[in-house]
């Protein structure tokens, strides 16, 4: 199966640091959003799109193939954070895989970062999100106007870098000749309702064109955190732009047109400024089992050397 995608990442018009981070290259794609603050989120985030690279270029990725870069990426993160520092991060995306000769998409996810699929005109949430709020919609004891105001929205249930291993959950889903997946940070889906994000990957035939309109509807509602999108298309026609990777920051006043920034425009594969050069038991989401809660706006402590003046403050969360 070919593929054709976009994608946007941009820190938003609050935080100082993009604490996301991306990978948009076959087989797999995915978003990691990073909690801790500076020197914390970000660098979870980049080991996870760092682990997840090593898939990239192979025909197809297998569930176990999955698996074991969640694996190192919780093993590499608990290995940065030591002496109580705390950092983690989520991770949701797709990889292309075959199941009995066919071609079939595998969705994984860990946190509150999500997975959609547009097809046939109706946008589905295939993730479900690892969080307080969650559990509590699951439960019947709260609705999603109450969700969206509870104390603990920002309380994730799990994440890689807590606990004693990863336990992402899997959906293997047969890919369809008009599907579309949409991977995407909280940031999008804090300011950005399903119905919205419907109408804009209704309109905008190419995958870059929706993931940059996607980016620019959180902006212009204000954009509270980091957001980053990837929109992954099946390759049907000749003209298609098969296997091409673009990511468009937002230039800022601080950045020249052809500069990219990743503490401030967060770390991509590939650098948008570089030139492009058996099967998984597929499992439902279950409640967290003794997993460690981590707060999306708890802060790491700060170093012990003093901070260099250049660097910029860690993030608050509103």
């Amino acid at each position: 199966m070919r593929t054709s995608w976009g994608s946007a990442t941009d820190r938003g018009l609050v935080r100082e640091v993009n604490e996301d981070a991306l990978l948009a290259y076959p087989p797999v794609f995915l978003v990691a959003d990073g909690m801790g603050g500076h020197d914390a989120g970000d660098l979870a985030s980049r080991i996870a799109v760092e682990e997840f690279a090593q898939l990239a270029g192979q025909d197809a990725a297998t569930a176990d193939d999955v698996h074991a870069c969640f694996t190192r990426t919780a093993g590499r993160i608990r290995g940065e954070f030591t002496g109580g520092r705390q950092g983690g991060t989520t991770v949701a995306g797709v990889a292309v895989t075959e199941h009995d000769g066919g071609a079939y998409w595998l969705v994984f996810n860990v946190g509150d970062s999500r997975v959609y699929r547009w097809s046939e005109g109706a946008l589905e949430q295939v993730s479900v999100d690892h969080s307080v709020v969650q559990e509590l919609l699951d439960l019947g004891e709260i609705d999603e106007a109450g969700a969206a105001q509870h104390p603990e929205r920002h309380v994730l249930t799990r994440a890689l870098g807590t606990g004693d291993a990863p336990e992402p959950d899997y959906w293997l889903l047969p890919a369809g000749l008009d599907d579309r997946l949409l991977i995407c940070t909280d940031g999008l889906t804090r300011e950005v309702q399903d119905d919205d994000i419907a109408v804009a990957l209704a309109a905008h035939e190419d995958a870059q064109d929706a993931a940059a309109a996607l980016v620019g509807l959180a902006l212009d509602r204000g954009a509270r955190d980091n957001v980053s999108v990837v929109v992954v298309d099946v390759a049907t026609s000749a003209g298609a732009h098969d296997d091409v990777h673009i990511t468009v920051p937002r230039a800022g006043a601080e950045l020249g047109a052809h500069q990219w920034d990743e503490m401030l425009n967060g770390a991509t594969v590939p650098r948008p400024s570089r030139p492009r050069g058996p099967v998984f038991p597929v499992t439902t989401p279950t409640p967290a089992r003794g997993i460690d809660r981590l707060r999306r706006d708890e802060q790491a402590p700060p170093p012990d050397e003093p901070r260099d003046e250049s660097t910029p403050p860690e993030e608050t969360r509103p």
